[in-house]
């Protein structure tokens, strides 16, 4: 029987042939995995942000596509059309590159809003309609997202209706002294690049889950996920309920798929470290990655240089904790 460290330690040690550090971003990657959830990753350019997706795809033996997001995409780009055939006299169906295990869609927020919505029905529903026909994506279906939080020029903000469908927004930080030295140690040879191989499949990611439903959450916990989540939108609602009373710095909290994502994500992370339980430490570990990405920041807040995780963690601080 496969345990998450084991699994987990498998599929670390081939991508760490790649990419070097990074290991609260790969973990959190792993637990998208088998919570069947999607991830936007925000970074500066040269984070390896692309290789990461990429060596995650080849470790765990799934069909990878790429999709570089430019501002001419079209949405047929993506999906699919519908091509005419000369010989038959009939259009038949192109399917695009999403369909495939792991999709990664790369500076996405590059895309204007249509090619964005063609996402959305793939992202929340894995399926597509190419010319009125619904087309079931194959199992498992991810899309891994990346962007680039400084360059704006040429780029769309990404709808809140899309961040909301993303299970995780990852913040990908610079390498330490340590990491960049082992880097140019690695990969300045260049007849000495690593060769990735799967060490997982599919069908394997898909068998997991059904472990990961047995971790078990208790009522009081279950609690603690919807105080957290009503929490911010009790401070978007209430000023008194701000950072600093009387200043609203949010304009709305998070929606349900919050406490659905912190469920499922803390049911994940527990049997991807061997437990067989969900505790609050859990929740609270992975909250700022969950719930980022789902509240709103005013202009006040922006202005005086407050970030959504200042104000998840003021969350964190006032609501109590269970103790089971």
């Amino acid at each position: 029987m496969i345990t998450g460290p084991n699994w987990s330690q498998k599929l670390r040690e081939e991508i760490g042939k790649a990419v070097i550090g990074q290991d609260t971003v790969v973990e959190r990657l792993l637990v998208a995995l088998l919570a069947n959830g999607h991830v936007l990753l925000e970074g500066m350019p040269g984070l390896a942000k692309t290789l990461l997706v990429k060596s995650l795809g080849t470790a765990l033996g799934v069909q990878f596509e790429r999709i570089q997001f430019t501002p001419d995409l079209l949405p047929s780009d993506v999906v699919g059309t519908m091509i005419f055939q000369p010989k038959t006299g009939e259009f038949t169906a192109h399917r695009g590159p999403i369909f495939a295990n792991l999709v990664l869609a790369d500076e996405i927020n590059r895309a204007p809003a249509k090619v964005q919505s063609a996402l959305l029905e793939a992202m929340q529903e894995r399926q597509v309609t190419i010319g009125g026909q619904t087309n079931l994506l194959p199992k498992p279906f991810f899309v891994m997202a990346t962007q680039n939080p400084v360059e704006q020029e040429g780029t769309y903000p990404l709808p809140e209706a899309q961040t909301d469908r993303f299970l995780f927004k990852l913040l990908v930080d610079y390498p330490s002294l340590a990491e960049e030295s082992e880097m140019m140690q690695r990969w300045g040879q260049v007849t000495k690049q690593p060769a990735l191989v799967p060490v997982s499949s599919g069908e394997e990611l898909l068998s997991l889950r059904v472990e990961v439903d047995k971790v078990h959450v208790a009522p009081a916990l279950q609690g603690y996920i919807l105080a957290l989540v009503h929490a911010t939108r009790a401070m978007a609602t209430d000023p008194r309920n701000q950072l600093q009373p009387g200043k609203k710095y949010l304009n709305f909290g998070a929606s349900p798929r919050a406490s659905l994502a912190l469920f499922q994500a803390g049911r994940a992370l527990a049997w991807l470290r061997g437990l067989d339980f969900v505790s609050p430490s859990l929740i609270q570990d992975i909250a700022p990655d969950v719930l980022r990405h789902r509240i709103g920041l005013t202009y006040e807040a922006e202005a005086e240089e407050i970030n959504a995780d200042k104000l998840i963690g003021q969350v964190l601080d006032k609501t109590p904790v269970p103790k089971l």
